[in-house]
């Protein structure tokens, strides 16, 4: 009696062991099914140029070289390895372009609507605005721009430089600030006399403008150098070359 319990004990023991071990490998497999489904391309394409338009929202035009998609994944995602030219407009009948922006990289998450844009960014609005960064996130579904990194911003044709730490704006780039200003310069653009085009500029802080009201310091003129004296012309070719008068002394009464 002893022994026949001691042996189903065993086989027990046994069965309970084997289905531990299948529900162990079961769970490893699907495991590695998963993590090879999210690392499944389901989309590749070369070449590419696609209008987006939503229900009446602004419609943007991208782009790209190359496009790798991955709708399998958990978040699924488009990446943009060879970079993006992304142009919105300001309705849906794609005349008229509000901003474009280029970057050497990008990668939009579908279920957030969520452009990251990588390298050489630059994104050039329509009313002359452009912002110079390394790093941008569009948030199609707020509305929202904004960085981490250093930022420049340009406008009024180059006049006005601003640069900070931390960007944040709307689409529009009319409420836009930084974190952190860093600085801000004034560039003044000086023309030649005769042409209209710039010759140079210099740069200088804003903080140097003038009071208004003030009216502006008159710039120095340098001091001219005292006349040099003229060189002695050389006597033309046979001509007699007069001698030296000698110098009297003239004694005084």
């Amino acid at each position: 009696m002893r022994k026949r319990i001691i042996r189903y004990a065993q086989v027990a023991l046994s069965v309970v062991g084997s289905a531990i071990l299948l529900f162990s490998c079961s769970g490893e497999t699907q495991d590695a099914k998963s993590s090879a489904e999210e690392a499944m391309m389901t989309e590749y394409s070369e070449d590419l140029s696609i209008i987006n338009s939503q229900n009446g929202r602004r419609s943007y035009h991208f782009v790209t070289p190359l496009l790798e998609g991955y709708t399998l994944a958990r978040e699924p995602y488009r990446e943009f390895r060879k970079g993006i030219k992304i142009t919105t407009y300001q309705d849906d009948s794609l005349s008229s372009v509000d901003a474009v922006l280029t970057a050497n990289y990008a990668i939009y998450y579908q279920n957030r609507e969520l452009w990251e844009a990588k390298g050489n960014v630059v994104v050039e609005k329509s009313d002359g605005k452009t912002l110079y960064t390394q790093q941008l996130f569009w948030n199609a579904r707020t509305g929202k721009i904004y960085s981490n990194v250093d930022s420049k911003i340009v406008q009024n044709n180059g006049r006005d430089v601003f640069i900070g730490e931390g960007f944040e704006s709307d689409e529009e780039f009319k409420d836009w600030r930084f974190r952190r200003m860093k600085g801000r310069m004034e560039v003044e653009m000086k023309q030649r006399a005769d042409s209209t085009s710039a010759d140079s500029s210099a740069v200088r802080p804003a903080a140097e403008r003038p009071a208004a009201g003030r009216p502006a310091p008159t710039p120095v003129k340098p001091v001219p150098e005292s006349n040099p004296v003229p060189s002695a012309k050389p006597a033309p070719a046979g001509s007699a070359v007069e001698a030296p008068r000698p110098v009297r002394n003239i004694k005084a009464e």
